[in-house]
């Protein structure tokens, strides 16, 4: 086998070297004169833009929660204001404080059994609230530097509701078997106090229907409002009140006729009680065992019960007798006086020469003096000589101005409407727009 190997020239080796190295040299030169430029560029300075550290300021701390507290009470016998704020005011602002408040509400008139509200908040004094009376309320704030003191009116949301009912036994059981207050038979008896008596004159099969105002406060049950429409049937006779503000006058009842319900005496000094012993020229008294005239009328009630004066007029004559025991005798005009003995007790405020309104409480059935039990001895003068109470003649107030009678015609439509069960569906609002009493209708 012949092989013919032939080795590569020197000269073609050589040449191949030199083209490579010439690329590679030119390479490592350009990487030579980069490099310190992009190892040794300066920092940007601080304004440039780019990323600078932030110094993190520690959070501040969160406000304290304020604590709020409502203490609420009501307000027990012998309880008074002093003490009440005596821990959270001192002496110099409970000064101030009944200072600003006399020709708001004097501070001493609160009356035990009314329920208050004392708000605190991080057990300083904030607020005082306190009720008046079911219409109005008293409160007291904190200002910062200074007390205020303000009187206003409690606010209720309203619904009216027709409630009715048959008399079987008294007019006090037909209104709790419909699941109604005591209160609301109160106000129906002095309605129509001046035309029936409610110890003498209710027979069972009577009846009633009131047009009344349901109070809620906050949601819950208060106590009832007006009641603006009413009837009651006596022994076949029906009797009904419209509520109407005449005017100028007082908010009064008056019948279907613009007649006043109001006359010039009740006809009985008790809401609701039994007659023990009538007017009579010769009894025979149960503790002196002597026949001797009894010239008034004995009311048999629970001790406490209140007295009403039957008309307006002054107390002439007030104290204790050993045979009256406590009484109060009023005058209420040049021929008629009226006197009321053997009370537990006078009410708040009665002496002599206080002027008293009709129907307003001038004390309280007791026993004291020649009494054999709790009731009241009624008695009635008429020039000097005692009268039989239930054979006065009794004049009426004046009856609807001429010049509102066609607004009170016009009021007591669909009030009436309501209780003759001719609308069952109207609804009946009530507001105060000229004053208490004063209704405008809505059908």
């Amino acid at each position: 086998m012949n092989f013919d190997f032939n080795p590569p020239s020197k000269s073609a080796a050589k040449a191949r070297l030199v083209r490579w190295r010439i690329p590679l040299a030119a390479a490592v030169l350009i990487l030579a004169c980069v490099t310190p430029l992009l190892f040794d560029r300066p920092s940007p300075p601080a304004t440039e833009a780019g990323t600078v550290p932030l110094t993190m300021e520690p959070a501040a701390p969160p406000a304290p929660e304020i604590r709020r507290e409502a203490i609420e009470g009501t307000i027990n016998p012998g309880d008074t204001l002093t003490a009440l704020l005596g821990g959270y005011l001192t002496p110099q602002e409970l000064h101030d404080l009944n200072q600003k408040s006399r020709k708001i509400f004097p501070l001493t008139g609160i009356c035990a059994g009314q329920p208050y509200t004392l708000c605190l908040e991080d057990g300083a004094f904030d607020r005082f609230e306190y009720d008046i009376d079911r219409e109005d309320q008293l409160i007291i704030s904190n200002e910062g530097e200074d007390l205020s003191v303000s009187r206003i009116p409690i606010e209720y949301s309203v619904e009216t509701e027709l409630v009715g009912a048959t008399i079987d036994t008294s007019l006090f059981e037909a209104v709790a078997e419909t699941g109604e207050n005591a209160e609301l038979a109160m106000a129906l008896a002095d309605i129509f106090a001046w035309d029936v008596d409610f110890i003498r004159d209710i027979r069972k099969g009577d009846s009633f229907l009131a047009l009344v105002e349901k109070r809620f406060r906050e949601g819950e049950p208060a106590g009832y409002g007006q009641v603006l429409a009413a009837q009651f049937t006596n022994q076949g006779t029906p009797f009904k009140a419209f509520l109407f503000k005449d005017g100028d006058r007082p908010v009064s009842y008056y019948d279907e006729q613009g007649r006043s319900l109001r006359k010039a005496f009740l006809k009985a000094p008790l809401s609701y009680s039994r007659i023990s012993s009538g007017f009579t020229l010769r009894r025979f008294h149960p503790i002196t065992k002597t026949w001797k005239a009894h010239p008034a009328i004995d009311y048999a009630a629970s001790p406490g019960t209140p007295i009403k004066t039957v008309g307006d007029g002054t107390i002439i004559k007030i104290g204790y007798t050993k045979y009256n025991g406590n009484f109060v005798k009023v005058r209420h005009n040049n021929s008629f006086e009226t006197l009321y003995l053997h009370m537990k007790g006078f009410a708040k405020g009665m002496r002599k020469g206080k002027k008293v309104r009709q129907g307003q409480t001038i004390g309280y059935v007791g026993s004291t003096g020649l009494a054999t039990g709790p009731h009241l001895c009624f008695r009635m003068y008429k020039n000097g000589s005692p009268v039989n109470p239930n054979r006065v003649k009794m004049a009426a107030a004046p009856p609807i101005s001429k010049e509102h009678m066609a607004e009170f015609k016009t009021a007591i439509t669909p009030l009436l409407a309501r209780l003759e069960g001719r609308e069952e569906d109207t609804r009946v609002a009530a507001s105060m727009a000229s004053g208490p009493g004063k209704l405008e209708l809505s059908d």
